[in-house]
């Protein structure tokens, strides 16, 4: 039995905060919308919460449209401009590559970062019509993006910025305003909030048309009755994060670097991104001749949650598509993703480090 959680890039586990306020709002009738004192009570937490998301997002309140994750806030950003044409790169999450199937694609360099000379010959010939759409921190690598760069490049040739800042979110990102992009994707769960809610965060005075209809909620933004108690726990995960502060990224960092460092030096195992700016909190290690999925099992059945470095489909495993893009060859199907959080510990990596190293040497 698993007991020990380093997937946290697909999930967290639930914060106790989070918890605390989903219970407290649970079992009374709660239609933000009703005029009644039931409805103005969950009008009051929706809007509480809309401004803990905001003050982690680095944007106003009103600018939060609050979605059932970050798919959908993806596919509410590529789709709310249907003149422009969207650039993106080919190492997005597929929730921005299945939205805009036709979009033209940044070419990376073997680390996933993007190729800015090639982002502007594409604007050029796109002038005052394009949508880019580059994510703050890929969600299997841990690598940054140079979200500076692409905006004044936007900036420059008129173009909007769309940027799916799910994973970075909360760990150290700068937010929409300091960022300067003009949509942020955002979501509950990978913070520490429940699955099913996350937000489109815009900017000042960009309409954005609703992609689901029928209602007024979010400012005529996204028609449906509000999630209560997902809207409630996103914001108090939201205010968990702040309060928080940075002290837990450097600590995970300190034994993500530790965890890398035992593993090379010990073994032929590559790890990516690793020279170039990351996540604190994410190690892509390829171990060369091991099938990724087979090293999730042997890493489950010893203990230790980890994801493979691919997408599932069906049963299935296929090799990263991010890795392919980084030109990574067999390694693409040999690598496992592991990404820790705010529950994680040092002994977590410790004695992974020891478990990774015996399956390493077919010991386990």
């Amino acid at each position: 039995m698993v007991s020990t959680y380093l997937d946290y890039n697909a999930t967290t586990p639930l914060r106790p905060e989070a918890k605390q306020a989903m219970l407290a709002v649970m079992g009374a009738p709660s239609n933000p919308s009703s005029v009644h004192h039931f409805g103005q009570m969950a009008r009051a937490h929706v809007e509480e919460a809309r401004v803990n998301v905001a003050a982690l997002a680095g944007a106003a309140p009103e600018n939060i449209i609050f979605t059932s994750g970050g798919t959908e806030a993806n596919h509410q950003a590529l789709h709310a401009f249907p003149d422009r044409v969207v650039i993106t790169t080919p190492v997005e999450h597929m929730a921005v590559l299945a939205s805009a199937p036709e979009a033209l694609l940044i070419d990376v360099d073997e680390d996933g970062v993007i190729d800015l000379d090639h982002l502007e010959n594409l604007l050029r010939s796109y002038r005052g019509g394009a949508l880019v759409s580059v994510m703050a921190a890929n969600n299997e690598t841990g690598v940054l993006q140079p979200l500076d760069a692409v905006v004044r490049l936007a900036r420059e040739y008129d173009a909007l910025v769309h940027s799916d800042a799910v994973q970075h979110f909360g760990k150290g990102f700068t937010g929409l305003r300091s960022s300067g992009v003009d949509l942020m994707t955002v979501s509950a769960h990978k913070i520490g909030g429940p699955a099913g809610v996350g937000a489109l965060v815009v900017r000042d005075r960009l309409p954005v048309p609703p992609i689901l209809a029928g209602g007024g909620q979010e400012s005529r933004r996204r028609g449906g009755t509000e999630n209560l108690s997902g809207i409630v726990g996103f914001g108090a995960a939201a205010a968990a994060v702040q309060a928080a502060g940075d002290g837990w990224l450097i600590q995970l960092q300190t034994w993500h670097n530790a965890l890398e460092e035992q593993i090379l030096a010990a073994s032929d195992a590559v790890v990516f991104g690793r020279q170039v700016n990351r996540l604190a909190n994410t190690s892509a290690i390829a171990m060369p001749g091991r099938m990724a999925e087979t090293q999730v099992m042997r890493f489950d059945l010893a203990g230790f949650a980890v994801s493979a470095g691919a997408a599932c489909s069906s049963g299935k495993v296929a090799a990263s598509h991010v890795l392919e893009a980084m030109n990574a060859g067999d390694l693409a199907h040999q690598t496992i993703r592991v990404s820790s959080g705010w529950a994680s510990t040092e002994d977590d990596f410790n004695r992974f480090a020891e478990i990774w190293l015996q399956v390493y040497k077919n010991q386990v």
